[in-house]
């Protein structure tokens, strides 16, 4: 499986475990405040971190990592993904999967075989805004429905994520927002940071005040609504 990117620690990554994070290249969206724009775009050029180096790294830190996460680019595009989190899970750990939930089947299918603990899906913006958000204009949403359908059935724990941009995200579009994922586990607003590789450099975050708005909204329709990304 092509690695391109490895954090040897992260205690931010999976909430609640020592973890590291494995970074996989390409995605099926072209989200204009995508921090990650060098994966999405052009992985070939990121060195290429070879398997043996993660799982040495693993069996030297067990007892002191508790879990892996999966994140990209988009993970269930890469077709050993199974393969390898086949391999993590022998060795003992937790695995965490960040995705675009467009690939329900997948997402699915990984859930069942139990090679997934937790999933952390985005939610790029209100149904009606989604493709736009999602910089991909035929986009389906019925595919991200039925992961958000499939995730919140309760088969692996979950949360759903949105990194919040002013000029994508209002009051109006988390109150469309709070009406579909009613009654979620957990829902997260990631502040809109400024980063080397943001795809489209126009975006700018809310200060914590406004994003606390946000969050008195959504908490009339979701019972734990956390904020990320601000000091």
């Amino acid at each position: 499986m092509n690695i391109y990117g490895f954090q040897t620690l992260t205690l931010l990554d999976y909430p609640g475990v020592v973890a590291c994070t494995v970074f996989l290249g390409h995605c099926n969206f072209r989200c204009p405040f995508c921090q990650n724009g060098n994966l999405v775009l052009h992985p070939e050029r990121e060195p290429l971190i070879d398997e043996e180096t993660v799982f040495s790294h693993l069996e030297k830190r067990k007892g002191l990592l508790d879990g892996v996460c999966i994140t990209g680019g988009e993970p269930t595009l890469e077709s050993e993904l199974p393969d390898f989190l086949g391999k993590v899970r022998e060795m003992g750990y937790r695995i965490k999967l960040d995705t675009n939930g467009y690939r329900p089947e997948v997402l699915k299918s990984l859930a069942e075989a139990g090679l997934v603990d937790y999933v952390a899906m985005d939610i790029k913006n209100s149904p009606d805004r989604y493709g736009e958000t999602a910089g991909l204009a035929d986009l389906d949403v019925l595919r991200i429905q039925e992961s958000v359908e499939f995730l919140m059935c309760g088969a692996v724990d979950y949360e759903f994520r949105t990194t919040v941009a002013r000029e994508l995200h209002g009051r109006a579009e988390f109150e469309r927002i709070g009406k579909w994922l009613a009654g979620c586990r957990k829902y997260c607003l990631q502040n809109y940071r400024e980063s080397e590789f943001v795809l489209q450099p126009v975006f700018s975050g809310y200060s914590r005040e406004q994003l606390e708005r946000f969050r008195e909204l959504l908490l009339r329709s979701i019972g734990q609504v956390e904020i990320r990304g601000v000091d």
